[in-house]
C-alpha cells in the first residue's frame, strides 16, 4: 500500500515539475511577445512626435493618427479600412440607395484603383467605363500608392463639376482619358421589362431598397402579361451589381428558395459562425430562373448566385464572377468614426468559398464587343433594296390554305423571333438567357423537374 501511495505521489510531482518546465517558458514568449507590441507602441510614438516637430510642414495630428489607422486596416486586405466621421455618415447614405459621386464599385488590386462595376444609368456607365478598367491617374495625379479610400476622395467633389480619369482597359494598346460629370447617383435597385413571356429583374445594387423593389417589380410585370400561367420564367440579371448589403443577399435568395442553407459564414472564431436557411415560398412558385453574371458580379451578387446554383433552382449563365468571398463587419468608433473590419469568410449551400476564385457559371456565354459603325456599314448588303421573298414577287400566288387570324398569328411569331434577334445584337447574353427559358418551356414541366433534381 504505502508502495502505491508512493508511486503515486512520484507521479503527481513528476506532473507538476513537467507542467512547471512546460508552462515557464511559454509565459517567457507571451511576456517578451507583449514587452515587442509595447516597444513597437513606443516607436510609434516616438515617430509621431518626430513627425510633429520637424516636419518640413505643420500638420495636424488627428490626420496623422487617422492616416496610421487607415495604413494599419488596409494592409490586411483590400476591404477593411478606416472610415472617418464623414465617410462613415457617407456610407449610411449608400445604403439608403442616395449618394453623390460617379456611380462606379472600386478595389484596388496591385496599387492601382480597378473598377469592379458602373452602376447602370450612371455618369461613369454613361462614359462608357467598364468593369475591369484600372483607373491610374486622377485629373492627372497618379492613384498608385493612395490608399483606396484616399484615391475615392479624389474622385469625390461638388454635382456639375468635371473629373478627368485614366484608364488602361485590356484590348486597348495605350491609356486614355476619360472626362465625367459629377452627378448626385439615386440608386433604382431593380428595374424590370418583360421580354416575350419572359420576365428580366435587373439588379443593380443591395441595399435597403433591393428587396422589397424586387417584389413589387415582380408582381407589377407578371400582372401585366395576364398572371403567372402566362410567365414562362425570369431573368435575374446580377451583371455589374458590385453587392453591397449581406442582409439583402439573403433575403434575395429566400425570395426564390423554399428551403434548405441560403449561405454560412464563418470567422477565426468557430464560435462566431453563423448559417442562414430559407424559409417556405418561392416568389416565382416554380417558374425556371436564369441567373446572369459576369466579372462585376461581386459579393452579395455572388452569395445569391451560388445558393440558387447549388439548390438548382437557377441555371447561372455568363462568365466567371468577381470572386469577392469576405464578409466585412462596419464597427462604429469614438468620434463619430467606424472602421470596415473583414471578419468572416462565407461559404455557398454546398460548402464552396468563392473568395478569388468567383462563381462559376452553369453556362459560360461571353458578350461580344460591340463593332465600330464603320465596320457594320462595311458588312451591309451591296444592294439596298434586300432580299426578296416569293410574295414580294408580281403575279404571286395567295395563300389560301390559312384564315386570316392564323395569318396574324404568323406575322405575330415573325415579329417576336425578330425582337428575339435584335435583342442579340443589343444584348446576347440576355438573349441567351431568355432562349433557355424558351426551350425549358418548351420540354414541358416533367423535363424541367428532371433537370433540376439532376
Amino acid at each position: 500500500m504505502k508502495k502505491f501511495v508512493m508511486a503515486a505521489l512520484g507521479g503527481t510531482v513528476a506532473g507538476v515539475i513537467a507542467t512547471t518546465q512546460i508552462a515557464g517558458p511559454l509565459l517567457a514568449q507571451e511576456k517578451a511577445a507583449n514587452s515587442n507590441v509595447y516597444e513597437q507602441l513606443d516607436l510609434f510614438g516616438d515617430i509621431f512626435e518626430r513627425i510633429r516637430g520637424q516636419y518640413v510642414e505643420q500638420v495636424e495630428p488627428s490626420e496623422l493618427i487617422e492616416a496610421a489607422i487607415d495604413g494599419m486596416l488596409t494592409s490586411l486586405d483590400p476591404h477593411s479600412s478606416y472610415l472617418s466621421p464623414d465617410d462613415a455618415a457617407q456610407m449610411q447614405v449608400q445604403t439608403r440607395g442616395e449618394f453623390g459621386g460617379l456611380g462606379i464599385e472600386v478595389t484596388q488590386e496591385e496599387g492601382f484603383i480597378k473598377v469592379v462595376s458602373p452602376i447602370d444609368s450612371t455618369p461613369a456607365a454613361e462614359a462608357g467605363i467598364e468593369a475591369g478598367d484600372f483607373i491610374t491617374h486622377v485629373d492627372g495625379e497618379s492613384t498608385l500608392g493612395l490608399t483606396l479610400d484616399a484615391a475615392v476622395d479624389k474622385m469625390r467633389g461638388p454635382v456639375g463639376s468635371e473629373i478627368i480619369i485614366t484608364v488602361v482597359r485590356e484590348g486597348e494598346t495605350e491609356p486614355f482619358d476619360v472626362s465625367i460629370i459629377r452627378d448626385t447617383i439615386e440608386l433604382q435597385a431593380v428595374r424590370s421589362r418583360t421580354q416575350g413571356e419572359t420576365v428580366v429583374l435587373r439588379v443593380t445594387t443591395f441595399n435597403d431598397k433591393t428587396t422589397p423593389n424586387l417584389i413589387s417589380k415582380l408582381e407589377e410585370e407578371v400582372e401585366a402579361l395576364g398572371g403567372m400561367n402566362s410567365v414562362n420564367g425570369f431573368v435575374l440579371d446580377l451583371r455589374n451589381n458590385p453587392g453591397g448589403l449581406l442582409t439583402q443577399a439573403i433575403r434575395v435568395s429566400d425570395a426564390f428558395l423554399d428551403e434548405g442553407e441560403i449561405v454560412s459564414t464563418r470567422g477565426r472564431d468557430p464560435a462566431d459562425g453563423d448559417r442562414f436557411n430559407a424559409t417556405p415560398g418561392d416568389l416565382a412558385q416554380g417558374k425556371p430562373i436564369v441567373v446572369l453574371i459576369n466579372g462585376g458580379s461581386a459579393s452579395a451578387s455572388e452569395i445569391v448566385a451560388g445558393a440558387l446554383q447549388d439548390h438548382r433552382r437557377a441555371i447561372v449563365v455568363g462568365t466567371k464572377s468577381f470572386g469577392k468571398g469576405s464578409v466585412q463587419t462596419v464597427m462604429p468608433l469614438r468620434g463619430d468614426g467606424a472602421m470596415r473590419l473583414t471578419t468572416a469568410r462565407y461559404y455557398t449551400p454546398s460548402g464552396r468559398s468563392i473568395q478569388a476564385l468567383g462563381v462559376s457559371p452553369d453556362i459560360v456565354v461571353e458578350q461580344p464587343r460591340r463593332r465600330p459603325a464603320e465596320d457594320e456599314e462595311d458588312d451591309a448588303p451591296a444592294s439596298a433594296v434586300g432580299p426578296r421573298t416569293e410574295g414580294e414577287l408580281r403575279g404571286s400566288l395567295n395563300n389560301d390554305s390559312l384564315s386570316e387570324d392564323q395569318i396574324k398569328q404568323i406575322e405575330a411569331d415573325r415579329a417576336k423571333a425578330q425582337a428575339a434577334a435584335d435583342l442579340r445584337e443589343e444584348d446576347y447574353q440576355l438573349a441567351y438567357a431568355i432562349d433557355i427559358l424558351k426551350g425549358l418551356n418548351a420540354l414541358g414541366p416533367q423535363a424541367r423537374n428532371t433537370a433540376k433534381l439532376r
